[in-house]
């Protein structure tokens, strides 16, 4: 069974369900039906159409919830529009989807909750841990999401600075998350660029490419992370990198700077220096105190009290961290950085194993761990 066939059709095909008259909630349901009946039929019977083959199914689907429900017999005359057999018609809805969820009635953060769930794939689960809220907390929004935009047709854009957001951490999670996304969002992100002539939208795309290109540097043969100043720099993607770069400085020209643009900016002074240890750690913190003043976001300041770690040592960075909430995410982490910087082993060793049960993932804790183990190796020599 192709999961990755039918995680790319999905979209489509519930866009084209809400087309022709289901409401958001009832086409979603509708088409996880047929994503289910799918994993049972196809391995034995393949279709020649899987596109064709899940529009009429979820169609069917859909049709039979909408007579199982005695409020909403008006729909049982869409029987009579039940798409006739044969291929279905080869166009991308996904980015319209993505508009319909950043739908203008609902706030940003339940549309991108929406849209990470609905289109990008994403587990509530992971959805409440990229937002630090309980799953049932997430639960909760997402289906309020679904039904405020029940009924509502492609006639009404959604905001595209939402959409943005949303491609933003669709990439994040196909990045370091269990679900590949990060290709996808980057041909979303294009499409979006050629169609909305502005700054941010180039920006993201320049951010993404930059990220992509150390992709296949960041994890070891055997699964383990690799950190940036230790990755083989000679595996990145120079042809990504180049076009990132050329994008950004289109972008930055026309001075009309924003979060994803400055993000980006950080991103190419990594990608442009031949080792880490010629770095311009000076020119980022510049970029970070940019982000901050755009953003205000507590995860920006902990970035920057790294590169105020790596530009003005490590007693600055400290001095930095010490102003931000020891709660954050991955703070933990960076004090133990910075403390074996300062040559203080023993605390480092002591934050690097208190961060690893704090971890997010397994690839991370079991990184942390090792980076605990091996100062405690060191000390004990």
């Amino acid at each position: 069974m192709d999961e990755a066939l039918l995680r790319s059709l999905t979209p489509s095909v519930l866009a084209i369900l809400v087309r022709r008259g289901a409401d958001f909630a009832a086409a979603e349901d509708a088409v996880q039906e047929a994503l289910v009946e799918a994993v049972r039929v196809w391995p034995a019977e393949p279709p020649r159409d899987p596109k064709g083959w899940l529009v009429t199914v979820a169609w069917r689907k859909f049709l039979d919830a909408t007579r199982a429900d005695t409020a909403r017999r008006r729909r049982e005359d869409l029987v009579d529009e039940e798409p006739a057999p044969g291929p279905a018609p080869a166009v991308d809805d996904t980015l319209q989807l993505y508009f319909l969820c950043a739908h203008p009635s609902l706030t940003p953060s339940s549309a991108v909750a929406l849209t990470l769930r609905a289109v990008g794939g994403l587990t509530t689960r992971q959805i409440a841990q990229a937002y630090l809220v309980p799953e049932a907390t997430m639960a909760q929004r997402i289906s309020r999401a679904k039904r405020t935009v029940s009924g509502v047709g492609f006639d009404r854009p959604g905001d595209v600075a939402t959409v943005l957001r949303v491609l933003y951490l669709v990439f994040n999670e196909g990045y370091s998350g269990d679900v590949d996304l990060a290709a996808e969002a980057i041909r979303l992100t294009r499409q979006l660029a050629a169609r909305v002539d502005h700054p941010e939208v180039a920006g993201l795309l320049a951010l993404m490419l930059l990220h992509h290109a150390r992709r296949g540097a960041r994890t070891a043969p055997d699964g383990s992370l690799v950190p940036l100043a230790e990755q083989d720099r000679g595996r990145w993607d120079t042809g990504a990198i180049a076009e990132g770069v050329a994008i950004l400085q289109a972008a930055l020209a026309r001075d009309r700077l924003g979060e994803f643009q400055a993000q980006a900016a950080v991103a190419a002074l990594h990608a442009d220096a031949p080792t880490a240890e010629e770095t311009d750690w000076v020119q980022i913190v510049e970029w970070y105190d940019e982000l901050a003043r755009l953003t205000d976001s507590p995860v920006v300041r902990l970035n920057r009290a790294v590169a105020v770690g790596e530009a003005n040592g490590p007693r600055a960075g400290l001095a930095a961290l010490a102003a931000l909430d020891d709660a954050l995410p991955r703070h933990t982490a960076v004090a133990a950085y910075l403390h074996e910087r300062d040559g203080d082993l023993a605390t480092a060793a002591r934050l690097y194993a208190e961060a690893a049960r704090k971890a997010p993932d397994l690839a991370e804790r079991d990184h942390l761990t090792r980076q605990a183990a091996r100062l405690n190796a060191r000390r004990s020599r």
